[in-house]
């Protein structure tokens, strides 16, 4: 028998077997043809959606820090390719579902490790409506969830203390509507929030929440020129915090059973306007954090003692850019400018006064990639002593930097 023989029959026998299956699962075939319809229709094509975004920052920096303690100085220069503070890949993930579903995942690796920004779902209610859950970025102020990417942020580096709240797992509510010819927008979030270290920093409690407290964000925005160029927002954050297993601290009054808690609020604007030939943008956000007094431990010698533990910090910010220049070059400059105030409370392990000046002249590629040309000087005195009832322990840091940097968007 030749091969085309044996190869007709076994076309046959694979037919007639077929044909057998068929005859033999039509009634299922029958009954499952409107379920399979509707899962097919559901993957066609506009109905679900994959898409990979994110960011990538890297540069150089050159930096010359100067140490300052009981009266000794001393200087360090280093430079790094990357550098830990600026260079960032994150790309995100996202994945949508018809209309209303969106589902979005963006990991992150500094150079050294592999960190999580937010990874969440969002269900798109209504036009003036939206629920997220999962691991989310809260909605407090404006920088870290709008400005801090680096093809959208202007400067080099993020402002100090810009990043207190961060983010955490929760459920969050976020919307807005027209307000005549203004307009307004709410952010509102429930998460698991934070618990007090022993040194009285906080930390976040993560997925394995540690207390039945949970913490309350939200930000209040208004628009109210017509054309949108100015925005005025209002954040604030309230919560119990969990007290860990080893905790060293303890209530001040030794009869209140209450645990520690926190309570956050910032202020921001932003503004853009256009005077031919140039564009002004100006951004500005003050915060302040507040954990109630509780009782540490002194690391000098074990006593008991308090401090008044709040924090804040603030940074302005003006950017100037020719976008009306006829000068093909001209027009892709822009120049920012921002200085950054932080205070750390006083006679805590990390009490400081730091201010930070950084300028930068930048050239945007396109719309989303962008090459800095920056200069930072930044400036630190301790305000922590616990062999010294004065106060200022004298300790300080002067750190000058410059950094060229590329940032693009994904």
């Amino acid at each position: 028998m030749n091969t085309r023989n044996v190869f007709r029959k076994s076309l046959m026998a694979a037919s007639a077997f077929a044909l057998c299956l068929a005859t033999n699962s039509y009634a299922q075939e029958g009954s499952d043809k409107s379920d399979l319809s509707k899962q097919v229709s559901s993957l066609m094509p506009g109905e679900s959606n994959f898409m990979m975004a994110g960011l990538v920052t890297f540069g150089f920096v050159n930096q010359s820090t100067s140490y300052t303690s009981g009266g000794f100085k001393a200087t360090d220069k280093t430079n790094s390719l990357g550098d830990v503070d600026r260079y960032e890949f994150s790309p995100m993930f996202l994945w949508r579902h018809g209309d209303k579903l969106l589902a979005e995942f963006e990991p992150s690796w500094d150079g050294s490790a592999i960190g999580v920004n937010w990874a969440d779902v969002s269900y798109f209610v209504s036009r003036g409506l939206i629920i997220r859950g999962g691991y989310i970025v809260l909605p407090f102020g404006t920088y870290t969830k709008r400005l801090a990417a680096g093809w959208i942020n202007k400067l080099p580096s993020d402002p100090m203390g810009v990043d207190m709240a961060g983010s955490d797992f929760g459920v969050e509510f976020e919307g807005g509507f027209p307000l005549g010819n203004m307009k307004w927008s709410y952010d509102v979030s429930l998460s698991n929030g934070f618990a007090l270290a022993n040194d009285g920093t906080i930390t976040g409690v993560g997925i394995n929440a540690m207390n039945n407290g949970k913490t309350v964000t939200g930000r209040l925005a208004l628009l109210p020129l017509s054309n949108s160029s100015l925005e005025i927002g209002a954040s604030g954050l309230v919560g119990s915090l969990a007290t860990p297993a080893a905790a060293t601290f303890s209530n001040i009054n030794s009869t209140d059973t209450k645990g520690p808690s926190l309570s956050m609020y910032a202020v921001d604007l932003n503004f853009l306007h256009n005077i031919n030939p140039v564009q002004l943008n100006f951004k500005a956000q003050y915060s302040t954090a507040a954990v109630s007094n509780m009782n540490y431990i002194n690391p000098a010698d074990t006593t008991s003692y308090t401090f008044t533990n709040s924090t804040s910090s603030y940074f302005a910010q003006l950017s100037v850019r020719p976008t009306q220049s006829k000068n093909k070059v001209l027009k892709k400059l822009e120049l920012a400018m921002r200085y950054v105030n932080y205070t750390a409370p006083k006679q805590s392990l990390w009490g400081q006064n730091y201010s930070e000046v950084d300028v930068s002249l930048d050239y945007w590629l396109s719309w989303r990639t962008v090459l800095k040309l920056g200069f930072e000087n930044l400036k630190s005195d301790g305000t922590t002593s616990f062999t010294n009832s004065n106060g200022l322990d004298g300790n300080s840091t002067s750190i000058n930097r410059l950094i060229i940097q590329f940032a693009t968007e994904l």
